[in-house]
């Protein structure tokens, strides 16, 4: 191998360890001083390009996301007529042809939950970050709220769009599988339960957000729901 040709390789990639390389590289003492200080600048290249990501940084801007509307929310919608069951789309369909008929704010916020919690499962199902009621009480205070207590295991907390603006979402350990807890900084006129034919949850009004439980068919919500709202101190945002 010429020098020419040595030098372009060298370039090239300093880690080349090819036979003719290192033959190459060992039959001069000029060869060799060239792969050490190249090999010195491709570390100090590697160690200037690994910079640590502030540990808030993606909250902050899933959460500046969703208060502008969150795109995800769109395929939520998308997705309600698959995830719902049939008999649940049958009803609203000749509901929607029933003069005055209207879907109330605790019943919308139902189906937006449902359709998030589906359209959201294939990720959040294989989740188990192990939450602490510090790192919960973290992502509330932009709502208002803070936690006194938790009700159990916490696999999942993050900031999430809802109904075009910013929300709590976690998942806890319940009873009968895992139970999704949406706090929204949105007002509900009353407690209203909810359900299709895998789900059922209750809208639960505390001050001016609404706390969102969702479990499992078998599942009983409310005195989950109860808990949370129980535990539950608000401060000034």
């Amino acid at each position: 191998m010429d020098d020419l040709e040595f030098r372009r390789r060298i370039l090239a990639d300093p880690n080349d360890q090819s036979p003719e390389m290192v033959a190459t590289k060992n039959a001069s003492i000029a060869n060799r001083k060239l792969h050490d200080e190249l090999q010195q600048l491709d570390s100090k290249l590697s160690a200037a390009m690994k910079v640590d990501v502030p540990e808030d940084l993606a909250d902050k801007i899933l959460f500046r996301q969703s208060g502008q509307g969150y795109q995800a929310e769109k395929k939520v919608r998308r997705h309600l007529a698959i995830a719902a069951s049939v008999a649940f789309l049958c009803g609203l369909l000749i509901g929607q042809f029933q003069p005055g008929f209207s879907l109330s704010p605790a019943e919308d916020m139902g189906q937006i939950a449902l359709a998030h919690i589906y359209n959201e499962a294939p990720f959040v199902d294989q989740v188990d970050e192990g939450v602490s009621l510090t790192q919960v009480n973290a992502k509330l205070k932009p709502f208002g709220p803070e936690l006194s207590g938790l009700p159990s295991h916490v696999y999942y907390l993050n900031h999430c769009g809802f109904n075009g603006s910013g929300a709590l979402h976690m998942v806890i350990g319940g009873k009968h599988g895992k139970i999704t807890v949406f706090v929204v900084p949105q007002s509900s006129n009353a407690m209203k339960s909810f359900e299709d034919g895998k789900m059922r949850g209750v809208v639960m009004p505390s001050q001016n957000a609404s706390l969102i439980v969702v479990g499992n068919k078998g599942e009983n919500v409310m005195p989950v729901a109860e808990q949370l709202k129980d535990a539950m101190r608000w401060t000034s945002i």
